[in-house]
C-alpha cells in the first residue's frame, strides 16, 4: 500500500504529459505588419533582470500556510517581496 502524504492530492496525477500536436505547415507570418519604430521603441523586455552577479534559479517548495503568511506580512511591513525576504533569510542562514 502507497503511503500518502499530505500534501498529495488524492486520486489525481501530476505531471501527465499531454500529447503533443503535430505541424504539419509552417506559420504563415505574411499578414502580420512589420512595427515601426515607435512601437520598437516603446516595447520593454520580459522577465526579470538577474540581481546581483548571477541570475537566481527558479524552484519549487512547499511551505506550511502560516509561516508564508507571516512571510508575507513581514515583506509587506518591510515593502519588499516575499520571495525576497525568503531568499535573504535563507542567505543569512547559510552564512551563519
Amino acid at each position: 500500500m502507497a503511503k500518502l502524504l499530505a500534501s498529495s492530492v488524492p486520486g489525481k496525477r501530476t505531471g501527465r504529459k499531454r500529447p503533443r500536436i503535430a505541424k504539419t505547415q509552417p506559420i504563415d507570418f505574411s499578414d502580420i505588419p512589420e512595427l515601426s519604430d515607435e512601437q520598437l521603441r516603446a516595447m520593454r523586455r520580459v522577465g526579470r533582470p538577474p540581481i546581483g552577479k548571477s541570475a537566481r534559479r527558479l524552484i519549487a517548495i512547499r511551505i506550511d500556510p502560516r509561516v508564508l503568511e507571516e512571510v508575507k506580512k513581514e515583506a509587506k511591513q518591510r515593502d519588499i517581496g516575499y520571495q525576497t525576504l525568503i531568499n535573504d533569510i535563507l542567505a543569512k542562514h547559510a552564512k551563519g
